[in-house]
């Protein structure tokens, strides 16, 4: 029998999107169909994704799955954290406040700059030349 899925929200930094269905568990995560220690090797980056979990201490309570796309490791950490900081305040709206003061809850809408014409990057010229 498939589990009823509590909370499902989106999260976006830079180009990548992360979708998260929390559903009721033992603290399983799986991020495109594998566990969060094979798509994101690296402990810090473990870490970062579980933040909301810890701080409102749900991260045995619940199992996340979490689809994500688009950018690359950090925007795609970005998104899924505030993904998962949503779909906590919808499912229980008394967190909101703790998740706020740190931050989790507002999307960083940086992007990089495109590049314009007649230079070699978005900002960057070629060395002025007066001889």
């Amino acid at each position: 029998m498939q589990k009823k899925i509590i909370s499902h929200n989106i999260g976006r930094r830079k180009s990548a999107t992360a979708r998260v269905f929390l559903e009721e568990g033992t603290g399983k995560i799986y991020i495109n169909n594998k566990t969060i220690q094979d798509y994101f090797p690296y402990y810090l980056d473990q870490r970062q994704i579980l933040i909301p979990l810890l701080l409102t201490k749900l991260l045995n309570d619940y199992n996340c799955t979490i689809k994500v796309f688009g950018g690359g490791r950090v925007g795609q950490i970005g998104a899924i954290k505030l993904a998962i900081s949503r779909a906590i305040c919808s499912m229980d709206s008394s967190k909101r406040g703790l998740l706020k003061q740190q931050g989790l809850l507002s999307r960083d809408a940086r992007v990089k700059e495109r590049r314009k014409y007649g230079l070699k990057k978005a900002r960057k010229a070629s060395q002025y030349s007066k001889r």
